[in-house]
């Protein structure tokens, strides 16, 4: 989920040359698997399916009962929710979702003000069944406010974890761009300020990369695979967006971000599929990701 903060293909067509020649050779389909390693016997395991509702927001507006159903249609096991529950009530939501035998294992929340807004985004989480809350998105260059919402987070985590639930947080790009003063960037002050006990990371692949790319890697997989290798916060889950050359989101498959090479390193919980700016129809972004994720082999 992006709330705002998004590349068009010109803003990021320099940006995404700079991925270098392995990422040019891989611009077509047929190009990145003649590029990637040879893939191995592991697969995605259905159960571990997800898809961010953020990727099909425009058809929840238009129909949300009839979305959901297309996407446990479709093979989703799990969604992760996000723009609120739509007139239900999270105990109507979770009757809903169980008819279509479908799950909200994780949810999009942001930070609460109070213990009493706590309370209720931790009861909400419970009565639909999930495993995982995460915060989504958090922007600023002061680095004093960057240090008040890990604290935050470590106050919030910590009632989670009492209430049997993970809690995380979702990577941008900024966070590794971003300069607060002498090089550290938000990056730095979350993966030291976050509790690792209780704190986990949902790393979207798409904008570590493009991180990556920000920051001027070489290699920005690599530059990604260190992230998840680098931080003392356990990567549980993952959001699966894939980028065009030019830096634009690609539904999976179609771009360039070699996921053998990143699944093959890290396995999570969760493998989410989200793309913010669907390639044909939201519809088809999401069958496109699942058939994605059932058929790749690392």
């Amino acid at each position: 989920m992006c709330y705002g903060y998004g590349p068009s293909r010109r803003s990021l067509l320099a940006a995404g040359l700079g991925l270098g020649a392995a990422a040019v050779a891989a611009a077509s389909p047929a190009a990145a698997a003649a590029t990637s390693h040879h893939p191995g016997r592991n697969r995605v395991p259905r159960d571990q399916i997800s898809i961010q509702l953020w990727t099909v927001r425009d058809d929840l507006a238009k129909d949300y009962d009839a979305t959901l159903a297309y996407l446990a249609a479709a093979g989703y096991p799990k969604i992760e929710v996000a723009l609120g529950y739509f007139g239900r009530t999270a105990k109507q939501l979770r009757a809903f979702l169980d008819g279509l035998g479908i799950r909200a294992s994780s949810s999009h929340d942001g930070l609460t003000a109070d213990q009493a807004a706590l309370d209720t985004k931790i009861e909400n989480a419970l009565t639909l069944g999930q495993s995982f809350m995460v915060v989504p998105y958090l922007n600023s260059t002061s680095l004093d406010e960057w240090k008040a919402w890990a604290e935050r987070m470590n106050v919030e985590a910590r009632a989670a974890r009492a209430a049997g639930l993970r809690y995380g947080y979702h990577n941008h790009a900024h966070e590794f761009t971003t300069d607060l003063g002498g090089g550290k960037t938000p990056w730095d002050v979350l993966t030291s300020e976050l509790d690792p006990r209780l704190v986990h990371l949902e790393i979207d692949i798409y904008w570590a990369v493009t991180g990556g790319v920000g920051r001027g890697a070489a290699d920005p997989v690599g530059f990604a695979l260190d992230v998840i290798r680098r931080a003392p916060q356990r990567v549980l889950q993952f959001h699966v967006k894939d980028r065009h050359l030019d830096g634009d989101m690609a539904d999976l498959g179609t771009g360039t971000i070699d996921f053998r090479r990143i699944f093959d390193k890290h396995q999570v919980k969760e493998y989410i599929v989200e793309n913010d700016t669907p390639d044909v129809t939201p519809r088809q972004t999401a069958e496109v990701g699942y058939r994605y994720l059932r058929k790749l082999r690392f």
